[in-house]
């Protein structure tokens, strides 16, 4: 699905419409420039979700975990390698199949990254607009 979102508004209708897809075990690719909106969107997910939580960028962390309907991982690869991924642990954290997972730079550590995932490729074109290209 490609829809085009012309304000936050329509970023959170947008994402709570994806939030009814989610299920146990998901594993959501968000693939976006900076900027683009990826953990805006996952945010609006999460809350749709039930997480009460400030969901904010694990740039730094590399990891912020929440409760909600799920347990919830949101992963931000943008530093690290697929070994450093190993030796922190990701590797293991995707066995568990009754979580969800949220991944932005997932091409950095696509190693653990399995096969079956949700992708969102986010394109920011001006600075309240994105296209937003879903592939569940």
């Amino acid at each position: 699905m490609q829809t085009k979102v012309k304000s936050l508004k329509q970023t959170e209708a947008l994402a709570k419409r994806f939030a009814q897809n989610i299920k146990k075990g998901d594993v959501v690719i968000l693939n976006g420039d900076l900027g683009a909106g990826k953990t805006t969107f996952t945010q609006f997910v999460l809350h749709n979700l039930g997480v009460k939580d400030i969901v904010n960028s694990p740039t730094f962390a590399i990891l912020k975990s929440y409760k909600g309907k799920f347990n919830f991982h949101h992963i931000d690869a943008y530093r690290i390698t697929n070994e450093e991924a190993i030796e922190i642990g990701l590797d293991e954290l995707f066995e568990n199949k009754n979580d969800v997972f949220f991944v932005e730079w997932a091409e950095n550590i696509s190693a653990l990254i399995p096969k079956k995932v949700k992708t969102i490729n986010i394109k920011y074109i001006d600075e309240t607009t994105r296209e937003f290209n879903i592939d569940e």
